[in-house]
Protein backbone atom coordinates (compact mmCIF):
# COMPACT_ATOMS: atom_id res chain seq x y z
CA UNK A 1 0.00 0.00 0.00
CA UNK A 2 1.53 3.16 -0.70
CA UNK A 3 0.80 5.89 2.03
CA UNK A 4 -0.38 8.75 -0.35
CA UNK A 5 -2.92 6.53 -1.42
CA UNK A 6 -5.63 7.34 0.95
CA UNK A 7 -7.34 10.20 3.19
CA UNK A 8 -7.98 10.12 6.45
CA UNK A 9 -10.65 12.42 8.25
CA UNK A 10 -10.42 13.48 11.82
CA UNK A 11 -13.92 14.15 13.88
CA UNK A 12 -12.88 15.55 17.16
CA UNK A 13 -14.03 18.91 19.25
CA UNK A 14 -10.48 19.76 20.58
CA UNK A 15 -8.63 21.13 18.56
CA UNK A 16 -5.34 20.18 19.62
CA UNK A 17 -6.24 16.39 19.20
CA UNK A 18 -6.85 17.60 15.58
CA UNK A 19 -4.13 19.80 15.22
CA UNK A 20 -1.77 17.22 16.90
CA UNK A 21 -3.29 14.35 14.67
CA UNK A 22 -3.01 16.32 11.35
CA UNK A 23 0.78 16.76 12.02
CA UNK A 24 1.29 12.72 12.89
CA UNK A 25 -0.84 11.74 9.88
CA UNK A 26 0.46 13.72 7.31
CA UNK A 27 4.45 13.07 8.36
CA UNK A 28 3.92 9.60 6.76
CA UNK A 29 2.43 10.81 3.61
CA UNK A 30 -1.35 10.51 4.03
CA UNK A 31 -3.83 13.15 3.40
CA UNK A 32 -5.64 14.48 5.87
CA UNK A 33 -8.93 16.22 6.42
CA UNK A 34 -9.95 17.74 9.94
CA UNK A 35 -13.63 18.54 11.76
CA UNK A 36 -14.90 20.07 14.79
CA UNK A 37 -17.94 18.32 14.68
CA UNK A 38 -20.26 15.60 13.13
CA UNK A 39 -22.14 18.22 11.14
CA UNK A 40 -19.12 19.97 10.08
CA UNK A 41 -18.08 16.39 8.91
CA UNK A 42 -21.51 15.11 7.05
CA UNK A 43 -21.46 18.67 4.90
CA UNK A 44 -18.73 17.51 2.67
CA UNK A 45 -18.40 15.55 0.12
CA UNK A 46 -17.59 12.07 0.07
CA UNK A 47 -14.52 11.04 -0.94
CA UNK A 48 -13.84 9.30 -4.23
CA UNK A 49 -10.84 6.99 -3.34
CA UNK A 50 -9.86 4.81 -0.32
CA UNK A 51 -10.42 6.87 2.65
CA UNK A 52 -11.18 6.13 6.90
CA UNK A 53 -12.45 8.07 9.71
CA UNK A 54 -10.82 8.76 13.23
CA UNK A 55 -13.81 9.60 15.27
CA UNK A 56 -14.08 10.46 18.86
CA UNK A 57 -17.09 9.08 20.58
CA UNK A 58 -18.09 11.69 22.71
CA UNK A 59 -18.53 15.19 21.17
CA UNK A 60 -21.09 17.91 21.60
CA UNK A 61 -24.58 17.54 19.43
CA UNK A 62 -24.29 14.59 17.50
CA UNK A 63 -22.24 12.46 19.23
CA UNK A 64 -19.43 9.80 17.31
CA UNK A 65 -21.51 6.86 17.52
CA UNK A 66 -24.98 8.49 16.28
CA UNK A 67 -22.96 9.43 13.60
CA UNK A 68 -21.48 5.97 12.79
CA UNK A 69 -25.49 4.91 13.03
CA UNK A 70 -26.32 7.73 10.38
CA UNK A 71 -23.63 7.07 8.10
CA UNK A 72 -24.47 3.37 8.41
CA UNK A 73 -28.15 4.05 7.39
CA UNK A 74 -27.19 6.37 4.62
CA UNK A 75 -25.64 3.13 3.17
CA UNK A 76 -21.99 5.27 3.60
CA UNK A 77 -19.52 2.51 3.67
CA UNK A 78 -16.57 3.99 5.44
CA UNK A 79 -14.14 2.48 8.20
CA UNK A 80 -14.08 4.25 11.36
CA UNK A 81 -11.69 4.36 14.30
CA UNK A 82 -12.58 5.45 17.46
CA UNK A 83 -11.08 7.34 19.76
CA UNK A 84 -11.90 8.39 23.13
CA UNK A 85 -10.93 9.24 26.67
CA UNK A 86 -13.92 8.08 28.36
CA UNK A 87 -13.65 4.34 26.85
CA UNK A 88 -16.24 1.45 28.29
CA UNK A 89 -16.76 -2.13 27.57
CA UNK A 90 -19.96 -1.32 26.40
CA UNK A 91 -19.35 1.29 24.00
CA UNK A 92 -16.26 -0.18 22.38
CA UNK A 93 -18.38 -3.29 22.34
CA UNK A 94 -21.35 -0.86 20.44
CA UNK A 95 -19.09 0.24 18.46
CA UNK A 96 -17.47 -2.22 17.02
CA UNK A 97 -20.55 -4.39 16.29
CA UNK A 98 -21.52 -1.46 14.30
CA UNK A 99 -18.56 -2.01 12.16
CA UNK A 100 -15.81 0.03 14.00
CA UNK A 101 -12.58 -1.19 12.69
CA UNK A 102 -10.57 0.01 15.98
CA UNK A 103 -11.11 1.28 19.28
CA UNK A 104 -8.58 2.90 20.92
CA UNK A 105 -8.57 5.39 24.56
CA UNK A 106 -6.68 8.36 25.00
CA UNK A 107 -3.70 9.02 25.42
CA UNK A 108 -3.15 6.05 22.70
CA UNK A 109 0.56 5.16 20.97
CA UNK A 110 1.15 6.93 17.70
CA UNK A 111 2.16 3.56 16.56
CA UNK A 112 -1.15 2.04 17.36
CA UNK A 113 -3.16 4.39 15.79
CA UNK A 114 -1.10 4.49 12.71
CA UNK A 115 -1.15 0.49 12.07
CA UNK A 116 -5.29 0.83 13.15
CA UNK A 117 -5.31 3.67 9.96
CA UNK A 118 -3.27 1.52 7.54
CA UNK A 119 -5.49 -1.25 8.21
CA UNK A 120 -8.66 1.30 7.92
CA UNK A 121 -7.62 2.15 4.44
CA UNK A 122 -6.78 -1.38 3.41
CA UNK A 123 -9.91 -2.60 4.27
CA UNK A 124 -11.63 0.42 2.01
CA UNK A 125 -9.44 -0.14 -0.89
CA UNK A 126 -10.89 -3.80 -0.78
CA UNK A 127 -14.33 -2.88 -0.54
CA UNK A 128 -14.18 -0.51 -3.07
CA UNK A 129 -12.29 -3.20 -5.44
CA UNK A 130 -15.09 -5.56 -4.65
CA UNK A 131 -17.93 -2.96 -5.05
CA UNK A 132 -16.86 -2.09 -8.25
CA UNK A 133 -15.75 -5.64 -9.75
CA UNK A 134 -19.58 -6.06 -8.47
CA UNK A 135 -21.16 -3.50 -10.63
CA UNK A 136 -19.08 -4.72 -13.64
CA UNK A 137 -20.29 -7.86 -13.05
CA UNK A 138 -23.91 -7.16 -12.69
CA UNK A 139 -24.00 -4.63 -15.74
CA UNK A 140 -23.04 -7.64 -17.91
CA UNK A 141 -26.01 -9.96 -16.48
CA UNK A 142 -27.77 -7.43 -17.24
CA UNK A 143 -26.72 -7.15 -20.66
CA UNK A 144 -28.34 -10.67 -21.22
CA UNK A 145 -31.56 -11.57 -23.22
CA UNK A 146 -34.07 -12.76 -20.45
CA UNK A 147 -33.34 -16.46 -22.35
CA UNK A 148 -29.76 -16.02 -22.03
CA UNK A 149 -30.34 -15.52 -18.58
CA UNK A 150 -32.56 -18.50 -17.55
CA UNK A 151 -29.97 -20.48 -19.49
CA UNK A 152 -26.94 -18.88 -17.09
CA UNK A 153 -28.42 -19.23 -13.93
CA UNK A 154 -29.26 -22.85 -14.59
CA UNK A 155 -25.84 -23.63 -15.92
CA UNK A 156 -23.97 -22.24 -12.41
CA UNK A 157 -26.66 -24.46 -10.61
CA UNK A 158 -24.78 -27.19 -11.92
CA UNK A 159 -27.21 -28.43 -14.99
CA UNK A 160 -26.52 -30.08 -18.10
CA UNK A 161 -27.50 -28.97 -21.71
CA UNK A 162 -29.74 -31.44 -22.30
CA UNK A 163 -31.27 -30.89 -18.83
CA UNK A 164 -32.01 -27.13 -19.70
CA UNK A 165 -33.31 -27.60 -22.85
CA UNK A 166 -35.78 -30.03 -21.52
CA UNK A 167 -37.03 -27.64 -18.72
CA UNK A 168 -36.84 -24.55 -21.22
CA UNK A 169 -38.65 -26.65 -23.71
CA UNK A 170 -36.07 -26.21 -26.61
CA UNK A 171 -33.13 -27.87 -28.36
CA UNK A 172 -29.80 -28.87 -26.72
CA UNK A 173 -28.57 -27.36 -29.82
CA UNK A 174 -30.17 -23.84 -28.71
CA UNK A 175 -29.11 -24.18 -25.66
CA UNK A 176 -25.35 -24.26 -26.78
CA UNK A 177 -26.03 -21.49 -28.71
CA UNK A 178 -27.37 -19.21 -25.91
CA UNK A 179 -25.12 -20.78 -23.80
CA UNK A 180 -22.18 -19.51 -25.55
CA UNK A 181 -23.41 -16.09 -25.72
CA UNK A 182 -23.59 -16.16 -22.04
CA UNK A 183 -19.92 -16.93 -21.78
CA UNK A 184 -19.44 -14.05 -24.10
CA UNK A 185 -21.20 -11.65 -22.95
CA UNK A 186 -19.82 -12.61 -19.00
CA UNK A 187 -16.28 -12.86 -20.18
CA UNK A 188 -15.94 -16.12 -18.58
CA UNK A 189 -13.65 -18.54 -20.55
CA UNK A 190 -14.42 -21.38 -18.53
CA UNK A 191 -17.89 -22.85 -16.49
CA UNK A 192 -15.50 -22.79 -13.20
CA UNK A 193 -15.35 -18.65 -14.34
CA UNK A 194 -18.72 -18.57 -14.69
CA UNK A 195 -19.53 -20.07 -11.05
CA UNK A 196 -17.53 -17.43 -9.91
CA UNK A 197 -18.85 -14.37 -11.27
CA UNK A 198 -22.44 -15.41 -10.04
CA UNK A 199 -21.28 -16.00 -6.65
CA UNK A 200 -19.14 -12.14 -6.86
CA UNK A 201 -22.32 -11.08 -7.85
CA UNK A 202 -24.44 -12.29 -4.88
CA UNK A 203 -26.64 -14.09 -6.80
CA UNK A 204 -28.64 -15.79 -3.92
CA UNK A 205 -28.82 -19.60 -3.78
CA UNK A 206 -32.76 -19.68 -3.55
CA UNK A 207 -32.56 -18.49 -7.45
CA UNK A 208 -30.57 -20.82 -8.50
CA UNK A 209 -32.31 -23.38 -6.69
CA UNK A 210 -35.65 -22.09 -8.68
CA UNK A 211 -33.88 -21.82 -11.86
Amino acid sequence: MKDSDGLVCVVDDDQSVRRSLKRLIKSIGLEVETFSSAAEFQSRHRPDGPCCLILDIRMPGISGLDLQQELHSAGLSMPIIFITGHGTISLSVRAMKHGATDFLEKPFDEQDLLDAIHRALEIDRVARHNRSERTEIQNHIESLTSREREVFLRVVAGRLNKQIAQELGTSEKTIKVHRAHVMQKMQADSLAALVHLANKAGIPDDNLQRA
